[in-house]
Formats: C-alpha cells, structure tokens, sequence
C-alpha cells in the first residue's frame, strides 16, 4: 500500500488489526502508531529492513498516543519513504514536473523560465453589481513544477492590467505550464452571507516549454474559452510575455535522450490505478496546502488547474480523441492510396520512375538506409519555413466544442453521480452501450487478427497449419538457392505490371488465407 506524503512530516501511520465478525461490525484487535517522521527513507529499489512492530491492546485510550508497556502481539512490516518516485498531481499528458521526490537526487536544471503576466482584455461580466451593472474581479494563477503564483485582484475591470513578472527553474523542457484566470468572488459582501463561497472560471492556457525557442521573447494574446452548459465562449484573452532561457545547449539536447520519468518507475513500475489513486491524493494535499496560504486559493481553483476531471466520461471528448487518432492514421491511409494509384498506372510516368527507383534500391541495397534519412532531413528542412510562430492554445475544432449537441453538454456538466431523472439517464446509458458496441467491434476484430497469427502454427485447424510449415520449407529452399535480390525484383515486376496484364482484381491467395485462419471468436459465448 502506497500513501502520498507531505513535508514537514508531522503525521502518524495508523495500522489496526481487525477481526471482521458480520456485515458492518468489526472487532478491534490492536493499532500501532508509526510517527512518519521516523520512517527510514529509500532512494532506490533495494528493498530496507522489515521491523516487528508491537501492537497497542489498550486502544480505549489511544488519544493519549502512549504505547502500553504489557505485550500483546505484533505485526511485521517493511516501511519506507520512497523518495525515488514522481508523485503526479496533474494530468499525466500536461505535467510541469518530472522530478523524483527527494531534492537529492535532483539535478541541475537546464534553464529558467520568465513569464510576464501583463493583463487581459475584453473578460465577460462574471457578476452584477449594484448601480454599475456586469463586472469582473479578476486574478490570475500560474502553476509550474511545485512553485503557484497569484497576482493580485483588479477590482471592477474587464480589461485588467498586473504586469506582474516571475521565474521558474527549468528541469525538463518537455512540461508544460498552465495560466488561468478566475474571478474572486470573496469580495462582494452579499455573497459572504450565504453557503460557500467559489471563485468562477474564466479560463486557462497551457504553454508546452519544448515548444518554445530558446532566449526568443513570445508576447502574444491567448484566447480564453471555456465550456458551459449552452456551448463554448470566448471569454476573453489574456497577454502573456513569455521568454525560456537556456543554460546549456548541450545539456538540453541530452534531455531528449534520457527517460522521462525517475529510475523508480522503472525499476518498480506502478500500476495505473495507483498512480490515479496517488493523484487524487496528492491533490488534496495541494488544496489543504494552498486553502492556508494567503490569500487562500479554493478547491474550485486547485481541481481546475489540475484537471482533476479528465478521467470523466464525455461524448464530446471521445469524439475528439477519435477524430485524432483518425488524423495520425489518415497519413499512412493516403501513402496506400498512393502507393495503391501507383500499382494501378494511373499516372503512368510516376509508375515508372517508382519502379526504377525500386530496382536501383534492390540492386544497390547500401543506398536503402540513406536514401531514407535524406528523405526524412530534407522534408524536415522543408517544413521549416512553415513551422508556428506562436505557442499553440486551446483549439475548438480540436476539441470538438463547436459541433456538439445541447444533451451531450448537458450530459458533460452533470454531477457525478447524475442528478438527471430516469428517462434521460436511460436514453444516455443506451446511447453509451451503442459507442461501447462499437468499440467493443473494434477491440474484438483486432484481437481476431492477432489470433489469426497465432494460429499458423497453433495446429488448431491442422490443414491450414500444415500448408503454412509446407510453405515456409518451401521459402526456406528457395531463399537458399535463388538471391534475394532476383525475388524481390520479380515480386516488383509482379506487383507493379500494368492493368491490361490483370485478370481480375481478386484479392491475393496470401491474403485469402489469412482471413481464413481460425481464431477464438467461435468459442465466445
């Protein structure tokens, strides 16, 4: 069991013993009280030193924190403060920070980050105020690595100007930094009277570092949308001046070349529901930490800029993902059609030259691996020219918030759990089941291909597998007696001839037999 922990270590480590008699009804057997503080601290993977600890029968009167002298039995454990891990309390995908707990096996940072926080313009009215209508308090909050800054308060503005300016030390370049603005909503007094009190959002922008050319002053304007129940807005932007500063070129390019995260996890990697178990937790460390600085800052405005809601489900974020992943794998579905337009002379001219630069490739195989990195380095130089010019911000398209029905709005900004009435919880829960259909389809048919794999040699349908050992001795004699050169210019010559010279556009007799390999579909109930 792992538990996040933070500095000074003041607290306790509570372990009870109980004996479970029915349903709601334990029996305590002893506790033992481990002071934190006391707890030895590992900076790698070796395993410390188990203890037998003595358990506390006199529990009655366990406020007192004084150990009973009689002996009543003990527990062994193996306790230890690892200070190797990353304890994440942000978005995975938007980190700040990459650094192990402990500040000894810090290293030396790669540069310093200067943000200027100059103001903003054209803010929506968050509140009504009397005799001077909409109006805006509002404040800005920055969060890289551990380090939160707050600016202060401009009272009944919407167009607010701090010009206030910080620094950060720079780890990692590949974290990001997240800016948001809220209004304060502590200051009207008619507020005060009623339940608690939360600061409204107005909106963020999250600025990757690497993304960044080094000692270049950005001063741009940054739109601030958020997402509300009637669809997104435009609350205004905000006028950041942003410079990173590298220390040494040489140490940030070795950065790339190194892990992301500390050696602990991976030496012992942890699962993916302790670290969204670690996260939580680290979160309300954060928020208990921040509620008593000064001023405070709100739970509201923590869980915000932490993203603490990304592992909810929406139609509207599935969506996006979706259409990303169709955008990554649209770039190898073009180079098919092409390669498709090729086999089939629609261009005749381009047919030829791609055949011929294919023999030269077979006869000359020396010149395969280079020509492709001239390739790829003269594409890259290419694309110089028309690289951003700004760091990139909140993108509507991307995220699919301009196309987006008022039910799956609505179905987003829900409670958890739903505070909707039944019928409108069905028709989501069957419009759910239908996109898990889908994806279920999906999982299922790519699993059945990997099975088709394995069944090549799995004997389950032995006639499939006995032409597939006949092939492969076959291929093995003629691999061995003719040179791989001469079958792969024949396959070329096979593969590109002209249309006139094809029957018929049947599928190929390899790929027939694959899709008539057996698989463990039939086997589902």
């Amino acid at each position: 069991m792992m538990f996040v922990v933070a500095e000074p270590f003041e607290d306790y480590l509570i372990v009870s013993v109980e004996d479970h008699i029915a349903h709601g009804r334990d029996d305590l057997l002893g506790r033992v009280l481990v002071p934190v503080a006391a707890i030895e601290q590992r900076l790698d993977h070796r395993p410390l030193a188990s203890k037998w600890h003595t358990l506390d029968m006199n529990y009655g009167n366990f406020g007192d924190l004084k150990m009973v002298n009689r002996f009543g039995s003990r527990i062994h454990l193996r306790l230890s403060l690892d200070g190797g891990y990353h304890v994440l309390d942000e978005s995975t995908l938007c980190t700040s920070d990459v650094r192990p707990t402990s500040k000894h096996l810090w290293k030396q940072n790669v540069g310093v980050l200067e943000m200027g926080i100059l103001g903003a313009s054209g803010l929506m009215p968050m509140k009504v105020k009397e005799g001077k209508g909409g109006s805006t308090d509002a404040y800005c909050i920055a969060k890289y690595s551990q380090k939160w800054v707050r600016t202060r308060t401009v009272v009944d503005s919407l167009a607010p100007k701090w010009n206030e300016q910080y620094t950060w030390e720079v780890f990692d370049p590949c974290t990001v930094i997240t800016i948001g603005v809220f209004d304060n909503c502590h200051l009207d007094k008619s507020s005060l009277l009623g339940a608690a009190v939360r600061d409204s959002r107005i909106g963020k922008v999250k600025i990757r570092l690497s993304t960044l050319e080094s000692d270049r002053v950005y001063t741009h304007a940054y739109p601030l949308l958020m997402l509300h129940p009637s669809g997104v807005k435009k609350m205004g932007e905000l006028h950041l001046a942003i410079r990173f500063s590298c220390a040494n070129m040489t140490n940030m390019l070795h950065m790339y070349m190194t892990p992301l995260l500390p050696k602990m996890h991976y030496a012992q990697p942890l699962a993916v529901n302790e670290v969204e178990h670690q996260r939580y937790q680290a979160m309300n460390v954060v928020a208990a930490r921040l509620s008593r600085a000064e001023p405070p800052l709100g739970r509201e405005v923590v869980e915000y800029m932490l993203d603490h809601d990304t592992h909810m489900w929406s139609m509207r974020k599935s969506k996006s993902n979706f259409f990303r992943l169709v955008s990554v794998i649209s770039g190898f579905i073009a180079l098919g059609r092409w390669l498709e337009s090729i086999r089939n002379w629609h261009k005749p001219v381009h047919t030829v030259l791609f055949v011929v630069l294919c023999l030269i490739l077979v006869l000359c195989p020396d010149l395969i691996l280079p020509s492709i990195f001239t390739y790829f380095s003269i594409l890259g130089l290419c694309r110089y020219r028309g690289r951003v010019r700004h760091p990139p911000c909140m993108d509507v398209r991307l995220s699919h918030a301009e196309m987006i029905s008022a039910d799956e709005l609505d179905e987003e900004f829900d409670t958890f759990p739903s505070s909707r009435s039944g019928e409108i919880i069905r028709s989501r829960y069957d419009r759910l089941r239908s996109v898990a259909g889908r994806v279920q389809t999906v999982v299922g048919d790519l699993a059945t291909q990997v099975e088709r794999i394995q069944g090549l040699l799995s004997w389950r349908d032995p006639r499939a597998t006995f032409l597939f050992v006949l092939f492969c001795l076959v291929a093995a004699v003629g691999f061995y007696a003719v040179p791989f050169q001469v079958l792969l210019i024949m396959w070329i010559g096979y593969e590109f001839r002209p249309p006139r010279f094809r029957k018929y556009r049947m599928p190929s007799p390899m790929l027939c037999f694959f899709k008539r390999l057996p698989t463990r579909a039939d086997s589902l109930l």
